[in-house]
């Protein structure tokens, strides 16, 4: 290329719906490119308020009409032989065609990789008139979260470097680098255009860590084959350096073709590969910590085109220990793997499919749609494959149909470009996970049925995983869900239909009756762990000034007024937000203590604006942090070097031995000291100790914790357990509950106090104006009490649950905790759900409260989802009558052998017995009936 006219600016516009081969003739507006229709607020105002997504503000499907008229040089215009080769692309687009002064040139409708049309027989005078119609319906295949208004929405128009470009009668084109570590030089291949051989020269240099070396001057003769195909093998051993996360050193060449055409080429030199059950990058072994990425940009409405944005998102998520992309079913523009080329991060893009590869003769098979996907592949191969950052390619989430016909697809790119590791899809088949002998790699949330490799899940999708189900602790591992010691019998071809999670809706599918599951021979990734949900923060709506509305988070709080309780929005949301980053450290500190998980892709660092409106991140949709976790707390469990501590229960008793296992997960050799510190809240030392570390690449124990508790204490308090890794910023921090031993208070009748389990008799003592504590066995009108937050968003599951006729999920959000209230004296507490609260929970019945007045508070409140929003108590007081009453609707005496229990009841009693119980807030006697009638 020589000469490159920019084509950004004001164009005409028009919203005409033309009938097929036709065009407007008359343009009324204008708009300025690259741009969209939303973004420049051209249409109709959308007046929806969606609750399910974000609301595009200018939604708009259909034709939306560009014109300009651009000059060229004369002189690159010759009437009798015509004008040099030009071609016009656009960066990113939907589906386009384009006219070069009213004729008809082509169309194009890649959703990922640039728009390039050849106009060179087109252009045959110096002013020359650009037609561009985009179109986003209709598009070849769905177009996943490329074109979903749960993510980035369905916009319509051109974003990115809009350019007509030309070139001299001999050029190159199509180069892709091929690097060969080994032999420590690089192989290009390009199309050679206008002549069968060509003089080759390059220069350039190598980046790194800020540091420049320059590449000798490489010169050689180009041939290009039968097929115009021409290669070249430039020598780097006189300045080699590799590319990986650590030093992600950059290779830029400018080359010239017979001293006329000048072009550019970036690469890496690295290899990425699949060694056993884990990623090495250049022979050093690593583990992927990844998130999930859906395109998700709300001041725009879609994915940035520049590399300082995708710096700035890419940066931020390094500071929280990603080093691993995965976009679901999406592609990035080219600025993000340039971002990701300098940062040293591990990206994986992924077809736009979310559906069945049925094989040919197959029910569902759908060629054209496959073709598309296919060649679409290969233009995200070609268009991409340069980048060192581009390490891996999924064909797609969660995908059903034919395994051998997945195989094929991934046979043909991997003969096409090996550069890559490749794998059949995310997740796919589900409770029927299987792998071909293509895939590079594993990509699942579990191996079979009942053989997890996440700690949470859908009702839909249950059994549920231990994050959900068990009491916390930090034993949790996957190794032997990986490698069994026994396996289930072998498939013996019987099949069955069962209804399964297909996106957010269902389908049925034919799977095989005996399928035992899976036993991965390549490295495992689980797929999109976590989805903890956190409650609204609503001071984000005034964020939303784009194209994009956050008018659901509108209707939640409006919901939310109606029951009375917006007071509590920000409690709501903070008391979430902390339950759900102690989940997702669980999360991920489970991943990290196991050899075999190769690596995780979170769902997610960020909030996902749609299906639902499922808001699972640390970061809000911006990447704005929430102020839950700070980035060095997360990097305490999520980075490259992690110290663990393995104990069964986070609750001690004094006089007891506190015993753990530490761990380092590490990618990078360590040797040093490992210290150990169990600390009071006052600072008073429990305990200390240190260990010798000589840690390679991986798992490694380093030594175990004894140490005796306390006997003499006489409250409980909260004591922290610090890891820490010396001269390094390598810590980790365990918070742990410590209480003296006692015995179960009597839940009975105490002097004037009434303790009872019975309505009745609490409603008799009520009336004789008696302070009551009333414990009940059942409640009439409540929800089950479940310790951890609701997985992804409550109405997108219960739909799918009811569809499915399954159990829907208890839908609720962690505890909001009145932590200085006198009822909790003798129960130190944060404000939000801790593992103390655990077996309390679980045993309790959270009563509706919907009818009592705005300013009656629990205690101990339930968060509920943010659409059903009931008012949940398990701890709360009123004055009935001219009694007094506190309800606990944990079943206590069930679980009261735990010593959290015994100390909760010690304090209840203790506060109840006392003059400080005076509740202001009233209920009667009927609403007692209602709520405990049973």
């Amino acid at each position: 290329m020589f000469r490159s006219y920019d084509l950004s600016g004001v164009w005409d516009f028009s919203m005409a719906q033309m009938a097929k081969g036709t065009f407007p003739t008359a343009f009324s507006d204008t708009i300025s490119l690259p741009n969209t229709t939303s973004l420049a607020k051209k249409g109709t105002p959308n007046p929806r308020r969606e609750t399910g997504f974000l609301t595009d503000a200018y939604a708009f499907e259909g034709q939306a009409w560009f014109r300009k008229k651009i000059y060229i040089d004369p002189e690159l215009i010759d009437p009798d032989i015509g004008c040099c080769p030009m071609k016009l692309t656009l960066e990113r687009t939907r589906m386009t065609t384009l006219w070069i002064d009213g004729r008809r040139v082509g169309s194009c409708d890649s959703l990922c990789t640039p728009h390039v049309y050849d106009i060179t027989a087109y252009v045959t005078k110096p002013l020359v008139e650009i037609l561009v119609l985009v179109e986003n319906t209709g598009y070849p295949t769905k177009g996943g979260h490329l074109t979903s208004p749960d993510t980035q929405s369905n916009w319509n128009g051109i974003t990115g470097q809009m350019t007509l470009e030309v070139f001299p009668e001999v050029y190159a084109d199509h180069v892709q680098a091929y690097p060969n570590p080994a032999e420590k030089n690089v192989t290009l291949t390009m199309q050679l255009h206008g002549a069968s051989t060509a003089s080759f020269t390059a220069t350039g240099s190598v980046m790194e860590d800020d540091e420049e070396d320059s590449i000798p001057l490489f010169q050689a003769q180009l041939t290009a084959d039968e097929n115009g195909t021409a290669s070249v093998t430039i020598p780097l051993d006189e300045a080699y350096y590799a590319w990986s996360e650590y030093h992600p050193a950059m290779y830029y060449l400018v080359y010239n073709i017979d001293e006329a055409d000048c072009g550019y080429v970036s690469f890496g030199m690295r290899e990425f590969c699949a060694d056993g059950s884990r990623f090495t990058i250049n022979g050093q072994p690593t583990m992927l910590r990844g998130k999930h990425d859906g395109l998700i940009f709300p001041k725009t409405g879609y994915a940035p085109t520049d590399v300082n944005e995708w710096l700035r998102v890419l940066g931020i998520a390094k500071s929280y220990g990603i080093n691993h992309y995965r976009f679901h079913t999406c592609c990035p523009p080219d600025a993000a793997f340039t971002a990701a080329d300098l940062l040293g991060i591990y990206m994986e893009p992924e077809l736009p499919f979310w559906g069945t590869i049925a094989a040919p003769g197959e029910e569902g098979y759908n060629e054209a749609e496959q073709n598309y996907l296919i060649a679409l592949g290969d233009k995200m191969l070609e268009t991409f494959g340069n980048h060192p950052s581009f390490v891996m390619f999924s064909l797609g989430n969660e995908l059903w149909g034919s395994p051998e016909r997945l195989g094929e697809i991934l046979r043909h790119y991997k003969e096409k470009d090996s550069r890559h590791l490749y794998t059949q899809g995310c997740n796919n088949f589900q409770h029927f996970p299987l792998m071909v002998p293509e895939d590079d790699y594993f990509v699942g949330v579990r191996l079979s049925k009942e053989r997890l490799l996440r700690g949470s899940f859908g009702m839909c999708d249950a059994p549920l995983g231990h994050v959900q189900t068990d009491r916390p602790s930090t034993m949790h591992q996957y190794d032997d869900v990986i490698f069994p010691r026994q396996t289930a019998g072998e498939d013996s071809g019987d099949t069955e239909e069962i209804e399964i999670q297909y996106g957010t809706g269902v389908k049925k599918v034919q799977v095989s009756k005996t399928a035992g599951g899976l036993i991965p021979t390549k490295p495992v990734i689980t797929h999109e762990i976590g989805q903890y949900e956190v409650y609204p923060d609503f001071r984000e709506i005034e964020k939303y000034t784009g194209p994009l509305k956050a008018r659901n988070f509108e209707v939640f709080r409006e919901r939310l007024a109606a029951r009375g309780m917006l007071h509590q929005a920000n409690r709501f949301f903070r008391c979430s937000g902390a339950l759900a980053a102690a989940c997702y450290k669980e999360e991920i500190e489970a991943a990290m203590r196991s050899r075999y998980i190769a690596g995780f892709q979170l769902l997610d660092l960020q909030d996902f604006s749609g299906q639902g409106t499922a808001l699972v991140g640390m970061l809000d949709a911006f990447l704005d942090n929430k102020g839950l976790i700070s980035p060095e707390e997360w990097r305490m469990f999520c980075s490259d070097c992690v110290l663990l501590a393995q104990f069964p229960s986070y609750v001690l008793i004094t006089g007891e031995m506190f015993a753990a296992k530490v761990s380092l997960r590490t990618v990078l050799p360590q040797s040093g000291k490992a210290e150990w510190l169990l600390i009071r809240e006052n600072g008073d030392k429990l305990g200390e100790g240190r260990f010798s570390v000589q840690a390679e690449s991986g798992l490694t124990e380093i030594g175990s914790i004894f140490c005796r508790m306390p006997e003499e204490l006489q409250q409980p308090e909260r004591v922290h357990l610090i890891l820490s890794l010396a001269d390094t910023d390598v810590c980790n921090v365990y918070d742990l509950m410590l209480y003296p031993a006692i015995a179960m208070p009597a839940l009975e009748d105490q002097g004037e106090l009434c303790v009872t389990e019975q309505l009745e008799t609490a409603l008799a003592a009520l009336a004789a104006g008696k302070k009551t504590v009333f414990f009940p066995r059942e409640t009439a009108e409540s929800i089950q009490g479940f310790y951890c937050t609701d997985f992804w968003c409550y109405p997108m599951f219960r739909d799918i649950c009811n569809w499915m006729k399954k159990p829907v999920a208890v839908g609720t959000m962690g505890l909001c905790i009145q932590d200085d209230h006198p009822a909790l004296e003798l129960f130190p507490t944060q404000e939000y759900s801790t593992p103390q609260w655990y077996d309390i929970v679980t045993a309790a019945d959270c009563t509706i409260l919907d009818d009592t007045p705005a300013g009656f508070t629990p205690i101990v409140q339930m968060i509920d989802n943010f659409e059903r929003n009931h008012k949940l108590g398990i701890l709360w007081e009123a004055k009935v009558g001219s009694g007094s009453l506190l309800v606990c609707t944990s079943r206590l005496s069930e679980i009261a052998t735990r010593p959290e229990v015994r100390w909760l009841a010690k304090s209840l009693l203790h506060y109840a017995a006392s003059e400080a119980f005076a509740p202001q807030q009233s209920v009667t006697a009927e609403q007692l009936r209602k709520w405990f009638g049973v």
